[in-house]
């Protein structure tokens, strides 16, 4: 893939917008696939159609919720995300993903922290010494140089003057795991580029993502960005901005401390804790003794069971509340699910429609639509009764198959 052309075009018509500009050059690192500064990834976003001869989809949601609506049945050919972090590639995330990626798919994850549950499934440790250093003048004294393995690239060294992270892979599976490039870290060559097999895909993990924005692609180090997305086939694109988190996902992007944990980080508050229990203990203590109570009459229960249905029955029809009823009927559902077929229902993905169609002898299709639905209805503030009135069939005719 030669971009060498393009990159020209692009590096005159950066250049005008430089002379023309009044603003100061912005040198932090964004990443930011519209954006013309330094360390944005204008360039290589607007190239990757050229480069790969495919379309490029810019996902403006989630990847978990791309793929959860979209409800792709076989490929959806290459996910790259260039990025300082994944913040927006949470577990469900990385797990929906990687069941893609084992089915032939294929991923570039370019990043200078990855997130730990992707380490720890794909088997990878990570050494990043320069993970401190953010500010534009600390990171302008990392200069660095990169290589890669293959033969065809001759061994050549790519010097870069700036902002290289010492960041490399520490541990890796070998026998899943190949080495495609390095980083030279204090003499020694580290890994910073690998390719890992992961069911009929591939997995590329690059640790520099610097080298992918505008200010390196306009310096004659395009070949080096252009020979690590050459790894990739030539299939459509699906390029991850992470502009969004996931609607559905229900998996914390940063775990919370509990209360108990937030009074023992404080000795004042530990103390009041402790004071508090001890007193509470001497109160159980001194008030334990036997009291004798009042025995109470009671009366022998009616049966009201019709008139209380009638009451309530006849509420919700002079207060037409057709919303509280539909979601009423969603609970029933899914503690029915919960109970009969030992099913999970946290999380209605696609996964969970196959397991429920098989385990309660419906279609994929009809248990796909009423699942969708009950998704869509929860979403709503207001149902009307014909809405009440289908899901109430769907429900009934699921449980009778």
């Amino acid at each position: 893939m030669n971009i060498a052309s393009n990159i020209q075009k692009l590096w005159v018509f950066l250049m005008l917008c430089s002379v023309f500009s009044c603003d100061r050059t912005d040198w932090n690192e964004n990443f930011k696939e519209s954006s013309k500064s330094p360390f944005g990834t204008y360039i290589v976003y607007e190239e990757a159609e050229a480069l790969f001869d495919s379309e490029v989809l810019s996902l403006d949601q989630n990847i978990y919720d791309y793929l959860f609506e979209e409800m792709h049945e076989d490929h959806f050919g290459n996910y790259i995300c260039i990025k300082s972090d994944a913040e927006k590639l949470n577990t469900d995330g990385i797990n929906y993903l990687l069941t893609y990626i084992e089915r032939g798919n294929h991923a570039l994850l370019s990043l200078n922290n990855f997130p730990p549950h992707l380490k720890d499934t794909l088997g990878i440790t990570t050494t990043n010494l320069d993970f401190y250093e953010y500010t534009p003048v600390a990171l302008k004294a990392l200069d660095g140089r990169l290589q890669l393995k293959d033969e065809a690239f001759n061994t050549q060294t790519y010097t870069y003057d700036r902002n290289i992270r010492r960041h490399y892979f520490e541990t890796y599976n070998s026998n899943t795991s190949v080495v495609l490039g390095t980083v030279e870290v204090d003499g020694e060559q580290k890994p910073n580029f690998l390719k890992i097999y992961y069911g009929e895909g591939t997995i590329l993990l690059h640790a520099t993502p610097i080298v992918f924005t505008n200010f390196n692609l306009l310096n004659g180090r395009e070949a080096y960005a252009a020979h690590v997305l050459s790894y990739l086939p030539d299939n459509p694109i699906v390029w991850d901005p992470q502009i969004k988190s996931s609607q559905y996902s229900e998996t914390p992007e940063k775990p919370q401390d509990s209360m108990f944990v937030f009074f023992l980080k404080h000795p004042s508050l530990t103390w009041f804790l402790m004071v508090s229990l001890f007193g509470l203990l001497l109160f159980m203590l001194f008030n334990a003794r036997r009291k004798q109570r009042a025995i109470p009459i009671i009366k022998p229960l009616e049966n009201s069971t019709v008139a209380f249905a009638q009451t309530i029955s006849n509420l919700y029809l002079k207060e037409a509340d057709h919303k509280n009823l539909v979601d009423k009927k969603i609970t029933y559902f899914l503690e029915k699910v919960r109970e009969q077929y030992l099913i999970n229902t946290s999380n209605l993905n696609r996964e969970f429609i196959e397991t429920l169609a098989l385990k309660s002898n419906n279609d994929f299709t009809s248990t796909k639509y009423l699942i969708n639905t009950i998704i869509a209805l929860n979403k709503k503030t207001e149902c009307t009764d014909v809405e009440l009135l289908v899901l109430n069939n769907m429900i009934d005719k699921f449980f009778k198959t």
